[in-house]
């Protein structure tokens, strides 16, 4: 696995971090069937044995887990990687949606779900993370700076001023692309929504203040008095740096 958390499998490999075995097999049954591989843990402590024998292209993990919960599980993760996660999730109250935005899911789907949306939900992300691209695609070896930042669209990757590596979300990398690519241009919450969620129907609205808040959290200097992604009022989100694209 690379440090973006993709494994450059051709074939994607999905663990299934779920305790209740027939929820398991029925997922498993089906991301076969769409010609993934599947591994199946049923606690938080088989997950990291599983991580640290093989590579994984995302992690679906139920939230309700017998020891360490699936939220503490998302946090973890996303501290030490950006591996795609889709929380399983048998609440279906806004609050609990926002959490699991907040500590670093990519998406989430509520029990009892539609195994197809599921598995449109699982390819989303892929397809966004990048994980099983087509083998004619050439991306162009471009990348965008600003105020010392440095993003890679290729490898997916942001480099701070200092040229530290900043771990990022799907939905945060995707959205500071859209900013990137559209610098001084006002793009509204349902612009974003449809940059972030592939035309899905995915979280409220509202999921994308929260990834613009965690965002924040991580390319402005006072997350609390932003002058890099400010808000317009009534309109969206406007990204204020002079955004250099050049040669990588």
């Amino acid at each position: 696995m690379d440090q973006n958390g993709r494994t450059g499998l051709e074939t994607p490999r999905i663990l299934v971090v779920e305790d209740d075995a027939q929820i398991a097999d029925m997922v498993r049954v089906s991301l076969i069937e769409q010609g993934m591989l599947v591994e199946i843990a049923g606690d938080g402590s088989t997950m990291d044995a599983k991580m640290r024998a093989m590579d994984f292209s995302l992690v679906l993990l139920d939230v309700m887990l017998p020891g360490e919960d699936g939220f503490s599980i998302c946090r973890r993760l996303r501290a030490s990687s950006d591996i795609p996660i889709l929380i399983l999730t048998s609440v279906s109250s806004d609050i609990d949606r926002i959490i699991g935005l907040e500590i670093g899911a990519d998406d989430y789907v509520t029990k009892p779900f539609i195994l197809r949306e599921l598995t449109a939900r699982i390819k989303a992300l892929l397809r966004r993370a990048r994980l099983a691209p087509s083998k004619s695609d050439t991306p162009r070896k471009r990348q965008f700076r600003f105020d010392g930042w440095r993003v890679d669209p290729v490898r997916r990757q942001v480099h701070d001023p200092s040229n530290a590596r900043v771990a990022m979300t799907t939905h945060e990398f995707d959205l500071l692309m859209a900013f990137c690519a559209n610098p001084g241009r006002v793009l509204t919450r349902e612009q974003l929504l449809a940059v972030t969620h592939a035309g899905l129907a995915g979280p409220v609205e509202r999921s994308i203040d929260v990834h613009i808040s965690r965002l924040r959290q991580k390319i402005e200097a006072d997350p609390k008095d932003p002058v890099l992604l400010k808000t317009v009022r009534l309109g969206g989100y406007i990204f204020t740096a002079v955004v250099e694209e050049i040669d990588a």
